[in-house]
């Protein structure tokens, strides 16, 4: 639906009889580069995008919670009694919301019983985390109606326990840490083993750039299959190597995994390891040079997520080499894979060309449609304006 706040409200007056206590929202991400590092004990440097998630949300008596969608209307909205919630309890995208409140408990903050009316700009399936968003939108409405105190920091957690527990996703920190600490203008550079973490400017449009996200249309689920897969691949392989994470092998190490590991789990590994390094030369290509000298660190990422880590797929590989072809300075898959959206950076002139590049190429292959649209880095989560 993606209200406005305004009708957001009223929409919830609606639903619920009574007007909201607040509104809070929680942007999607972009994943500039460092993908599957992050339960590798990894660095990532993603941003907020101004696509957002908003939960409407009032406190009501008792320990009842009640989740519902302006998109299904129509439908009854969940309800639950938080006294009952446990781990894989809830099943749908109710899993997500209901989630939150059922970590934040585990971490020791009671929750009040509450009602809210969800409402989202983030495409859903197309790797920009609009799990996350929703995750966070509703992290921080909880924490301000009970009054928590919890960190930003915290609340990161809070949602990766949420999707990893709750609804069943293995997946990092990554997601929540960029929705709830991004600030415009900036990307953040997280150490996913300690949780640090610091802004890296990232003006986009002050070099004359753009960063275009690809939506191939194709949806991907982090619950299901692959995603799953490689993780197992990482934590096998760290094993096998002796050290607790992939995050603490370098590349000079690659000889001796070569030597030990089947061919497979070698090149997992070798990603993980070159990715890490990839995001660092990033962070000083940013805070140095400009975010215009970052093209060929993309394009090498997305070559070692396609040919070593192995979750491209053909409509990812046909935006990647279009945007290259039509002039992009770099482009590469983001996200978790299988599936979702790729990104091209570019000067802002090339971008007419590249949109019609890429369409061209969807057209000729016979796949549907992609969508094509820029970003620019946006502010955390926190009450929606």
């Amino acid at each position: 639906m993606n209200s406005t706040p305004a009708k957001l409200a009223e929409a919830f007056t609606e639903r619920f009889g009574g007007e909201p206590d607040g509104l809070w929202s929680a942007p999607g991400r972009v994943n500039v580069i460092g993908e599957h590092t992050d339960y590798n004990d990894g660095f990532v440097l993603p941003f907020a995008i101004k696509h957002s998630t908003t939960v409407a949300a009032a406190v009501r008596r008792g320990r009842t919670v009640r989740v519902a969608s302006t998109f299904a209307p129509h439908d009854e909205p969940v309800a639950v009694d938080l006294d009952n919630l446990s781990e894989g309890s809830v099943q749908g995208w109710a899993a997500y919301p209901l989630g939150v409140l059922w970590a934040l408990e585990q971490s020791g903050h009671r929750c009040p019983g509450m009602d809210l009316l969800v409402d989202s700009s983030v495409p859903v399936g197309a790797g920009l985390s609009s799990s996350a968003a929703l995750e966070c939108a509703v992290a921080v409405a909880a924490n301000d109606l009970s009054r928590a105190g919890v960190s930003r920091r915290e609340l990161a957690v809070v949602g990766q326990m949420a999707e990893n527990r709750m609804v069943g996703a293995p997946t990092g920190i990554m997601d929540q840490s960029a929705s709830l600490l991004g600030e415009e203008g900036h990307a953040v550079f997280l150490d996913c083993r300690s949780g640090e973490s610091r802004l890296v400017p990232l003006d986009l449009e002050g070099a004359g750039l753009e960063l275009l996200v690809i939506d191939t249309r194709v949806s991907h689920s982090h619950s299901t299959g692959g995603y799953a897969a490689r993780r197992r691949s990482c934590e096998q392989g760290a094993e096998a190597m002796g050290v607790p994470a992939l995050r603490d092998l370098s590349v000079e190490d690659l000889a001796q995994a070569e030597r030990l590991l089947d061919d497979e789990t070698f090149r997992r590994i070798r990603h993980v390891v070159t990715e890490n390094v990839r995001v660092e030369e990033a962070v000083a290509v940013l805070t140095g040079r400009g975010p215009a000298e970052l093209g060929p660190l993309l394009t090498a990422s997305h070559a070692s997520m396609r040919d070593d880590f192995e979750i491209s797929c053909a409509e990812l590989d046909a935006a990647v080499e279009a945007s290259l072809s039509a002039g992009a300075l770099g482009a590469r898959m983001t996200g978790g894979g299988f599936g979702g959206s790729a990104i091209a950076l570019a000067r802002a002139e090339d971008v007419p060309g590249i949109r019609a590049a890429v369409e061209q190429a969807f057209s000729a292959a016979g796949f549907r449609s992609p969508a094509i649209f820029s970003v620019l880095p946006g502010d955390g989560a926190g009450p929606a304006a």
